[in-house]
């Protein structure tokens, strides 16, 4: 039950962290075009209100019992479970992931940026021969079409909660690359 309850924890500080995340990705980006297009106003005028320039989106809500797990296929015992969009299709996504634990990947890349946050187990990358072990509540952003190895230490099975722009994608390279 302790382990459950520390488990739901991280979910929802994970969940608040990629809000945070996205919101203040929106709000720089929303910055950069006003300035871009001549419309940041004056200094002596006040800035708007979020509340009164963006409609309100709608709730997503995914209680740990409510999600839908399914096998990544081809991954060796990987499951994932979505929470927007479809990490196994097309599009943008949100999804949790989960690892056995000491599931090894082999060297891979990824074809754009893989932001992913740790909530249980000790996930780790090999990247440039350096390994790097990420613990519940780490974070990391791996670049694209950057080499590397990753996995679920042995111990404990790995939850991540990752998310992106497009789709998913692990693309194997040569060993050595």
């Amino acid at each position: 039950m302790r382990a459950q309850a520390r488990t739901l924890t991280a979910v929802a500080t994970a969940m608040v962290s990629v809000a945070l995340l996205a919101a203040c990705s929106a709000g720089d980006a929303e910055a950069k075009g006003d300035r871009a297009s001549g419309k940041g106003g004056s200094a002596a005028a006040p800035a708007a209100t979020p509340s009164a320039t963006k409609t309100p989106s709608a709730l997503l809500s995914f209680p740990a019992s409510g999600l839908a797990w399914k096998e990544l296929p081809g991954s060796g015992g990987v499951k994932y479970a979505n929470v927007r969009g479809d990490l196994a299709g097309s599009g943008s996504y949100e999804a949790f992931v989960r690892f056995p634990a000491g599931k090894d990947n082999p060297m891979h890349v990824h074809s754009q940026d893989l932001p992913t946050v740790v909530l249980k187990g000790t996930f780790y990358a090999d990247i440039d021969g350096k390994r790097v072990q990420y613990p519940a509540g780490s974070y990391y952003r791996l670049p694209a079409d950057k080499p590397h190895l990753s996995g679920c230490e042995k111990g404990e099975e790995c939850l991540l909660f990752q998310y992106q722009d497009d789709h998913f994608d692990l693309v194997p390279t040569k060993t050595g690359q």
